[in-house]
Parts: C-alpha cells; structure tokens; sequence
C-alpha cells in the first residue's frame, strides 16, 4: 500500500472516531470547544500511535517471528503506547488548564482511575488497528506467495514448452533435408510431397506445443508425416503398423505425446537394430481412458541410462498436468522388443 493511500485511510479511520467521540459527548451533554480539541488531539495520538507500531513491526519483522513472540509484542506494546499517549494528553490538559486555554465541565472525572481506564480503551483501538494491518499484511504475502508460485509454474511450463519445441531432433531435420536435396532430382513430385510433410512436422512443432492439449486427430497426421520422413531416410528397414481404434475419434492429447514416442522408437530402436524392423503404434479408447502403446526392437533394462531416452519422469509430470486423473507412462521388455505404454484420459 502506497503512503499516500495509507494516509488516506488512516485519516478516515481516525478522523472517524474522532467525530464518533464528539456525538457521544454530545449526547451525554454540551460539547465544549475544550472537548472537541481533546478529542481531535486524542485521535491524532492514536493515527502517530499506529504509525509507530507499524514501523516498529516492519523493522523489526514481526511478521516472521514465531507466534508466541509476535503474541507477546502484540499484547504489550498497544498498551505501552496507550499509556504513553494519555500521560501526553494529561500533560497537555494541566498545560491549558494553568494557561487558561482549556475549559472543562465541573465534576469531569479526573484522576489515575480514569487514566487507567482511558489507557485500556486507546489500548483495545491500538489492538484493533494492529489486528486488521497485520491480518491485511498476512493476506498480502500469502497473495504474494501464490502469485510468485503461479510465476514460477508458468516459467517451469515456458522453459518445457521451449524444450518441446527444440524437440525434433537435430539429426533428423539434418537428414530430411540431405534426403529432400537428393531426391529433388530423382522423384521431384514425392520431394514435393516430403516438403510438404516436413514443413507439417515443423509448423505443429512451433504452433501445437503451446496448447495443454491437442485432438489427437492432429497428433496422428503430424506422426504420419514424421514417419514418412524417417522412411526416407531409413527405406526398407522401418516398417510401421497401425492400428487405430476409431473409437479415439474425437480423442485429445498432450502435444508431442505421440510424435515423442514414436521417435524414441525410431531412434533407440529402428536405427540400433541390424536389418530394422517394425513399430507397432496402437491407439485404443476404452470409455473415458484411452491407452497408447508404441512398440520397437531393442533391449532394455530398468535403470539404464540409453533405454528410452524420454526421460520418463518428465513425461510423467506432464502426464499429470494434462493428461488428467490417473494418467501414467509404463515400459516394458519381452521377445526381444521394448514397448512404451502411456494411458490418460481422452
């Protein structure tokens, strides 16, 4: 809160209970000039008052104490400074009363009994005043806290999405282009055509990867296209099999779910192998649910550093970020063939 804000406040708060004395005096009998110049000085003790406990508290950081200091501090200090205000306001009463300036009703209570009384109600003010900042002071830094933890999720998701995006990998682009260079001559309607795919594959990269979720309708048509880049380069010895459940219409993903996999099998699988083989890309939706599975030749173990290459922790994490409740990434070896099993909800 701004200082000019907070006088304004301040001003109104005080100001109002100055005015909220002087009608209860007046109903009780005539406000004097004299009480009237009481009641504003008594007011603007208590606004200096509260701007004093308030500085204490910020310099002396009240607010990361342990409850029971911050307890004590609150419970004794109001006090003190009530007290010291009406010693104030004493001193200056005698000091009018012997000058002449001020003039009080006969019969006005007087005395400690009443210094002790007044002191106790300035207290409960200064208890209130100071309850209400540091409550707004609380709601403040724990506003705070939310917003620099939604920063730091949104900069986490920024720096993956930036990740996401860097995602095709180098060696492939390197290899399309050479493969599109030498086919240019050779067949130029199909380097058209893997132009055309290659140019897909990119634009979903860049545009997809912003999204929490995409139809998986545009997942499947940009790993069509990455595949028939990679059969390019790896001819005869990369096979796929599909097999789509047209019950996955309609179905969405996170984006880069499938291209990730498929080019981990490609990559760990297809170019290790001798001679290459198949990659089986099963998509299967069983009510809400819908599982994928992506098969390849290979060897794997758990715990090894060059099995996957997805980093399955990180996948996992967005996983449970936008793949929904009960989202989870299995991986499995058998038969000579490693398979990745994601399962989310559609």
């Amino acid at each position: 809160m701004n200082m000019r804000r907070r006088s304004v406040i301040q001003a109104l708060v005080w100001s109002g209970y100055a005015g909220l004395s002087m009608a209860m005096i007046a109903s009780f009998g005539a406000l004097s000039g004299s009480l009237t110049f009481v009641m504003i000085f008594v007011a603007a003790g208590l606004w200096a008052c509260s701007e004093a406990l308030r500085a204490l508290a910020l310099r002396r950081g009240w607010l990361d104490l342990p409850v029971h200091s911050l307890l004590l501090r609150l419970f004794l200090l109001p006090p003190l400074f009530a007290f010291g205000l009406q010693v104030l306001t004493y001193l200056v009463n005698w000091a009018g009363l012997s000058l002449g300036l001020l003039e009080f009703p006969p019969g006005m209570p007087r005395g400690g009994v009443v210094m002790v009384s007044y002191t106790m109600n300035t207290s409960v003010l200064l208890w209130l005043w100071l309850a209400v900042w540091m409550g707004v002071q609380m709601l403040n830094r724990w506003r705070s806290g939310e917003i620099a933890k939604w920063q730091a999720e949104t900069a986490a998701r920024e720096l993956e999405l930036q990740v996401l995006r860097a995602q095709i990998n180098p060696h492939f682009l390197f290899n399309a282009l050479n493969n599109l260079r030498a086919l240019i001559n050779e067949d130029p309607a199909r380097a058209r055509e893997m132009l055309s795919r290659l140019s897909n594959t990119l634009r979903h990269t860049l545009q997809h990867s912003a999204k929490e979720r995409v139809p998986l309708a545009d997942e499947l048509a940009v790993v069509r296209d990455y595949v028939a880049l990679e059969q390019l380069h790896h001819e005869e010895r990369l096979r796929v099999d599909w097999q789509v459940d047209p019950a996955t219409d309609g179905a969405s993903v996170p984006p880069m779910l499938l291209q990730l996999l498929v080019e981990n099998a490609i990559k760990h699988g297809i170019a290790r192998t001798a001679g290459g083989g198949v990659v089986d890309i099963g998509l299967k939706r069983d009510g809400a649910r819908l599982a994928v599975a992506v098969s390849n030749p290979g060897q794997w173990a758990p715990g090894s550093s060059d099995g996957t290459g997805l980093g399955l922790a990180h996948l996992r994490e967005r996983l449970a970020r936008a793949g929904g409740d009960g989202a989870d990434c299995r991986i499995a070896a058998a038969d000579g063939r490693v398979t990745v099993t994601v399962e989310l909800a559609a």
